[in-house]
């Protein structure tokens, strides 16, 4: 049995932070679990789905339900709904997907919700896979929403179970925010007991409560601060709230430094490190919405001065100083600056460097040596390896087709996606990008200013996503733009989720299949072609044919995403490329088409086998110059 689903409290199992969240909604008897797929979070509801699919081949009935949502706004609305019900719910999504879902959980947070919600928001300091990094502490403050902030695997498992409990008692939504490290971090956990089964809360119509015209919200805003008092009151006494008294007798003056979310761990080790354990005191904060007040206060009475760390925005340190001017308390209180900024991720050395300016010690060097050109260890720094398409990537080969239908004599609008890697040469099928779904707004706004020929790009994903109302502002509005829908059959970039167009056969009993041309008609385009992606020939034909046309195009380019198709519908192809002529027609092909499978050594091109997945796109490409062959 997965551990996961092992009632047996007392175990020790190592666990992915996101599977510890999966653990701790377990444990708290979860019903429902929502989400749009993004990294960092998707391991969540990917994780509940795989247990779920075991549970049925055991000829036993799950506890609860998993639902991939076209969207973030309405994952939580379908949370909400369930949640009105009287049913707990999990909702999952990164941290732009909140940007999508804050308009239901600002009124969420109004109404108030019987059966206990619980947001999970996965921020990504650094960037690492999103074109932000927006500090989604700020929502919680802004909705008025309590906010959990774990920083081990294990925290991650009891604060689920502890932001479910409170998410009942108050009636409404709580945050837990991750990060990527805290995410994907591997720790201990102590498993918890498992319930036999979590009744649903009752809920009664109360229209006064549940349906806020103007009249209803203005009570129900009073009704929320009103419960964010009572949430106030359980983060004062906290037990992820904790003080740690400085030494007796520990030198200079009376210190203390404020800590929360994943700064905890990097704290923990840099005062380890530098033999400062103990020279000031400590309050960490796991739960750090609303703000414990009372505690913080009293903390600071003791403290000379006092040091604010937290990675992200000076959230935590803005309302300190507040705190500390309100409450007329004359510490000094320091936090981020010119070594320590709001920009990307910490580490152990920009911490421990932190830490040596406000002690006024000699700032350390970088572990094992002097830091050399930023990278640490005294080691030079490894070559840059950019992201690109995978080998046989079927959006490779319409990137090419369409840089060889019009070049840059269009702009290329570009969406949130796997493929906005058509950004990087030779292809350069990428102009600008705003957010998930705007390929189409946002080049028809580009359109009608400029009257330049646009070309936007967008996958079947977020097309579902948010791409249906573009292109039916486009239709409404009479823009000007040739849309072109990457359908790969799945949602590629974040572990081949659901979405409303797979194949039926993959999707099972679970889910109904949406086909993308009739819905592309109905939405009022008239000029609608479909192609396989693969076809560079169809490809070049289709581009030729809509370019020459005006108002709103689409071409659907049709061809399942490489990996998805080898992993789960196992079509794996036993062919592959080999160079048959050498000279300036392969290697124009190499450097137009820029597949990774090829190879160069001097003035010959090669074909890696092991990295060649057989698409062939290479030989429509470059006719005589690759043969295919069978996989030796």
């Amino acid at each position: 049995m997965d551990p996961l689903l092992r009632d047996a409290p007392g175990e020790r199992h190592l666990m992915l932070g996101n599977e510890a969240i999966v653990r701790g909604a377990l444990e708290a008897g979860v019903h429902l679990v929502t989400c749009y797929p993004g990294t960092p979070s998707s391991e969540v509801p990917d994780t509940f789905s795989r247990l779920r699919e075991q549970i049925l081949a055991a000829g036993e009935r799950p506890g609860f339900g998993v639902e991939y949502a076209t969207n973030e706004k309405v994952a939580l609305e379908v949370g909400a709904g369930a949640a009105l019900g009287g049913a707990q719910c999990l909702v999952t999504m990164k941290h732009v997907g909140l940007n999508v879902a804050a308009d239901p959980l600002f009124t969420a947070a109004y109404v108030g919700l019987p059966g206990g919600l619980v947001l999970l928001s996965a921020d990504d300091p650094g960037c690492h896979s999103s074109q932000n990094e927006q500090d989604n502490r700020s929502y919680a403050r802004a909705a008025h929403v309590p906010c959990f902030e774990p920083a081990s695997a294990e925290e991650a498992r009891e604060m689920t179970v502890v932001a479910f409990r409170l998410a009942r008692e108050l009636e409404q939504p709580v945050m837990l925010r991750t990060t990527t490290r805290v995410s994907h971090l591997r720790g201990p956990v102590t498993l918890g007991p498992l319930p036999e089964s979590v009744e649903h809360a009752p809920m009664k119509r109360e229209p006064t409560r549940y349906v806020p015209v103007p009249a209803v919200a203005l009570k129900r805003h009073c009704a929320l601060d009103g419960q964010m008092e009572a949430a106030r009151a359980v983060a004062e006494t906290s037990p992820f709230n904790t003080v740690r008294a400085a030494d007796a007798g520990a030198p200079g003056p009376r210190r203390g430094i404020i800590v929360s979310g994943p700064a905890r761990n990097y704290l923990a080790d840099a005062l380890h490190a530098d033999g400062l354990t103990g020279r000031a005191a400590v309050l960490e904060l796991g739960m750090t919405w609303p703000l414990p007040k009372e505690l913080i206060t009293a903390f600071l009475a003791d403290c000379d001065e006092a040091l604010v760390l937290e990675e992200g925005a000076d959230l935590l340190e803005r309302d300190v100083r507040a705190l500390a001017q309100e409450r007329g308390l004359g510490v000094s209180i320091a936090g981020k600056d010119a070594g320590l900024t709001g920009f990307g991720e910490f580490s152990l050395d920009l911490v421990r460097r932190r830490l040596a300016r406000w002690f006024g010690l000699p700032e350390p060097e970088a572990a094992g040596g002097k830091a050399v050109k930023g990278v640490p260890c005294g080691c030079e720094p490894l070559p840059g390896r950019p992201p690109n398409l995978c080998p046989g990537c079927a959006h490779r080969a319409v990137y090419y087709a369409a840089r060889k239908a019009f070049g840059d004599d269009a702009i290329y609008s570009s969406d949130i996606g796997c493929y906005t890697l058509g950004l990087l040469p030779p292809l350069r099928t990428a102009d600008f990008l705003v957010c998930m779904g705007s390929s189409i707004s946002a080049g028809s706004g580009y359109a009608r200013a400029t009257g330049a020929p646009v070309v936007g790009f967008i996958g079947d994903s977020t097309f579902f996503h948010s791409g249906m109302t573009g292109l039916a502002n486009a239709v409404f509005n009479r823009h000007d733009i040739l849309v072109v829908i990457l359908d790969n059959g799945t949602t590629a970039m974040t572990g081949h989720q659901p979405n409303p167009g797979m194949a039926q056969h993959v999707l099972g009993e679970h889910a109904a299949h949406l086909d993308i041309e009739p819905i592309v008609r109905a939405l009022g385009v008239e000029q609608v072609r479909k192609v396989r992606g693969s076809n560079l020939a169809a490809l070049g034909r289709a581009f030729e044919e809509l370019g020459a046309l005006s108002g709103v195009r689409v071409l659907i380019a049709e061809e399942p995403c490489v990996l998805y198709a080898r992993r789960k519908l196992g079509k794996g192809k036993p062919r592959v490329a080999e160079v048959v002529r050498q000279g300036a027609e392969a290697l124009r092909c190499l450097e137009e088409l820029a597949c990774p499978a090829f190879c160069r050594n001097g003035d010959e091109v090669a074909v890696d086998e092991s990295l060649c997945t057989g698409c062939m796109i290479c030989l429509q490409a470059a006719p005589g110059v690759f043969r295919a062959r069978n996989r030796a």
